[in-house]
């Protein structure tokens, strides 16, 4: 390939921008739209949570599990990052729900608890929030596909399975995003800021970010100033600019065409889909992945220098559309408050925190802040200070903040 059929202009970078900007706003309004926002009921209390309670973290291919402790504004995880086992069996066919409550069990055994604990758990994948604090899957993602689960609640049948195995009962379970999990660890950090936006950019992709429950016209809730996340399920925005390439991945098999268009052109999942459908015939098998395609670029003694340079593509590519996600929603969330001049975004996933090693300036997280920074100065946001950071076990901290709200 002599051409970058994959590069994208500060001008269509900006247009796609704008356009997530205008489809959450469509979100924030009616439902069954093609950026969800769906809103999470937690409303987490100004001055910080106390107390402690099991925390769960079901990811794409990791489980994990610990017990958690709030005190004095500093965050207690015990183990140090919690009971850890791969799950990516959940991927297999035929695979049940009762299957999947045994492994998660197995691993809850392991931490001593008092009885009336509350459960927080981390679910990375569409599901509507419940007022009552659970939440109903909506669909499978990751090339998960687990039968009887989708349309049922999530939390509900996990807690009473879990109650009916132990002698010791737990009270309460509220399910929330991995989104909405680092948004909220956010919010534990010292050095507040005016707004906050929680980003995952692993095997899959998605974001979340806080807004008053009266700037959400679904709910219909006018006169409300309570603060509430959004869980925007971005990965199933359709932006402009995508290419060839991605249309056969798309249409590839064991995938919903037309469906997380954006997931597949940025997500660990799916670069190395991207990088196969061009090199079709080449000997890539399946098990090409992101993590596949940095150790491409990384490959100090590549065998096809052309195929690095567009393993490169794809991978800038796909930062520059996170930087144009973000610009996006950051222009919601200063229409919505003005007065916002700080936003932290709480950054997770193993591809946002790749790196380049030989050539530094070049690292996912570096192209996102610099392609953002411009973005912004473009849509006339310049004045705002951007802060992308990571927290060591974002997803522990959020759901045990959110299973004490």
């Amino acid at each position: 390939m002599e051409a970058n059929v994959f590069e994208l202009s500060t001008a269509q970078l900006k247009e796609i921008a704008l356009d997530l900007k205008d489809k959450v706003e469509k979100g924030l309004q009616s439902d069954n739209t093609e950026i969800l926002c769906l809103p999470t009921y937690v409303y987490p209390p100004k001055e910080g949570v106390e107390g402690k309670s099991v925390v769960l973290d079901l990811g794409g291919t990791n489980y994990r599990t610990a017990k958690v402790e709030i005190q004095g504004g500093e965050t207690i995880i015990t183990p140090k990052s919690g009971w850890e086992k791969d799950l990516s069996v959940m991927k297999t066919p035929g695979y049940t729900k009762e299957q999947l409550f045994a492994e998660q069990a197995n691993l809850i055994n392991k931490i001593e608890l008092p009885d009336n604990s509350a459960i927080g758990y981390c679910f990375s994948y569409p599901a509507k929030c419940e007022t009552d604090g659970d939440a109903t899957l909506l669909r499978w993602t990751k090339g998960v596909n687990i039968d009887k689960m989708v349309g049922k609640p999530i939390g509900k049948d996990l807690l009473d399975y879990l109650n009916d195995l132990n002698k010791v009962q737990f009270k309460s379970i509220k399910v929330i995003n991995d989104t909405v999990a680092s948004l909220l660890a956010g919010l534990s950090r010292k050095d507040k800021c005016d707004a906050y936006i929680g980003l995952i950019v692993g095997t899959g992709t998605n974001m979340a970010f806080l807004t008053r429950e009266n700037k959400i016209a679904k709910l219909n809730k006018p006169d409300s100033q309570n603060m509430i996340p959004v869980n925007l399920e971005s990965g199933n925005f359709f932006p402009s600019y995508l290419t060839e390439y991605d249309s056969a991945v798309d249409r590839g098999e064991g995938e919903v065409p037309g469906s997380q268009r954006f997931e597949k052109a940025v997500s660990g999942m799916y670069l190395g889909k991207v990088f196969r459908a061009v090199y079709p015939n080449d000997g890539y098998d399946a098990s090409f992945d992101g993590k596949s395609l940095t150790d491409l670029i990384n490959s100090s003694t590549p065998k096809r220098m052309g195929h690095v340079s567009v393993a490169r593509w794809i991978y800038e590519r796909s930062a520059k559309l996170v930087a144009a996600s973000l610009a996006g929603l950051i222009a919601v969330q200063v229409m919505h408050d003005p007065s916002i001049k700080t936003i932290r975004v709480v950054a997770e996933g193993s591809l946002f925190w790749s790196v380049m090693e030989r050539v530094n300036e070049n690292d996912f997280h570096t192209i996102v802040a610099k392609v953002l920074r411009d973005l912004l100065d473009e849509m006339d946001l310049g004045y705002v200070e951007v802060y992308i950071a990571g927290i060591k076990n974002a997803n522990l901290i959020g759901s045990v903040i959110a299973a004490l709200s």
